[in-house]
Parts: C-alpha cells; sequence; structure tokens
C-alpha cells in the first residue's frame, strides 16, 4: 500500500498534516505487481499546527482556501483505513506494510495523525516500511523520486509534483517496476528454500505484523 502526504513542515509532531493519498498495489495472474486505484483527501490542518513558509512555497498549498474540500484528519484516515482493510482482507493479510519515497516521513506523520485523532484500530504496520528512494537507488542508482522515476522509463510531470496522489502514483509505479525487475531472483529463492525442506527457525517475539503482510 502506497502512501504519500503533503505537510507544512517535516516535525510530525508540531505540523500539519495537509493532504493524504494511497495507492492500491494488486498483483497480476503472473505475479507481478501493477498500481491500483488512487484515493487522496484534502485535511484541515489540526488546531495548533504549525506551517513552515519554506513548505507551503515547495507545495504551493492554500490551506485556508475557501474552495478547498479538505476534511478531518479522524475524516481521512477512516476513509484510507477502510480500503486498506479491504485490501488486506482480499489478499488474506494480516497488516498492511507502508510503501513510500523516503517512507519513514510517511509513516511517521500517518502515526502521529493516528494517535491525534485516537483512531484505535490502525491497518499499518507501526514501523516496517519499504522504502523507494532505497529501492530507486538500488535499481537505477537514483534516490531522488523525480530522477528515478525517469532513469526507470517512466514520464515525470514537474508542474503535478508535490500533490500527494501525484507522488504517491509514481511510487507506486517505481515500487512495481523495482520488484518486477527483481521477479527472477524472487522466484529462484523460493524454489531454492522450497528444496531445503522445512527449516528450523528462531521463533521471534510476538509483533503486530503476524504471519503476513499487504503492501
Amino acid at each position: 500500500m502506497v502512501i504519500d502526504v503533503e505537510t507544512g513542515g517535516f516535525n510530525s509532531q508540531t505540523d500539519a498534516l495537509l493532504e493524504i493519498a494511497a495507492v492500491l498495489l494488486e498483483m497480476r495472474s503472473d505475479g507481478t505487481l501493477a498500481r491500483g486505484e488512487t484515493h487522496r483527501y484534502h485535511v484541515i490542518p489540526f488546531p495548533g499546527s504549525n506551517l513552515e513558509p519554506a513548505s507551503m512555497a515547495v507545495t504551493g498549498i492554500d490551506p485556508h482556501h475557501p474552495l478547498r474540500p479538505a476534511i478531518s484528519e479522524e475524516d481521512a484516515l477512516q476513509r484510507i483505513f477502510k480500503e486498506v482493510r479491504t485490501a488486506i482482507r482480499t489478499a488474506d493479510c494480516t497488516r498492511a506494510v507502508l510503501v513510500g519515497h523516503n517512507a519513514s516521513f510517511d509513516l511517521n506523520f500517518l502515526n502521529a495523525a493516528v494517535a491525534r485523532a485516537q483512531v484505535k484500530r490502525n491497518p499499518f504496520h507501526p514501523f516496517s516500511s519499504f522504502d523507494t528512494a532505497t529501492l530507486g537507488g538500488i535499481a537505477f542508482g537514483q534516490t531522488v523520486l523525480m530522477r528515478a522515476t525517469l532513469a526507470a522509463g517512466l514520464e515525470w510531470d514537474t508542474s503535478s509534483a508535490h500533490s500527494a496522489a501525484y507522488d504517491a502514483e509514481r511510487t507506486a509505479d517505481l515500487f512495481c517496476i523495482v520488484c518486477n525487475q527483481f521477479q527472477g531472483m524472487f522466484d529462484a529463492g523460493r524454489r531454492r528454500l522450497a528444496a531445503m525442506g522445512p527449516l528450523e527457525v528462531e521463533i521471534d517475539p510476538p509483533e503486530p505484523l503476524g504471519d503476513r503482510s499487504v503492501s
């Protein structure tokens, strides 16, 4: 599950969450990944939140524009989480793992909003994530989203960048390309392990991810 947020700064505890987008990932019959449906919401800054001028200049968001269709953090999270839970059930998983470009940033803002809104059922794993900045560096030698996207053979529209939906969709496309590129290695590793038979494994302490997760 790919998540992108647009914010009023870099501090997840004090700076406003202004946009959130989620892009579903679908597995085709041949085992490859593809980008699915996008869900995106404008968010009302939480009371007392900070809006850094430098960040606002980059995103171009006017959080007080009268025509901006913004909703509360709680409402936005519940709408996103409803789609995530449906995807989890469809994939027969127990938790979603966040995919993001500089994923720790998105996950920190997501978790902070969950805590503020007192959302009791967060379907995302609290700390595990897939980071396309790292994956882009490994696969294409580029960690910046625009450069990694172009290096992967995808188009990039600068005028649409810093929109949560656009950045999430490009992140999803990049993640799918990288995963599909390494499918041969994945299949070879799976066959290698299967040929070894049952393996003695160390039992980890219980944690929220359980045995199955969806990205």
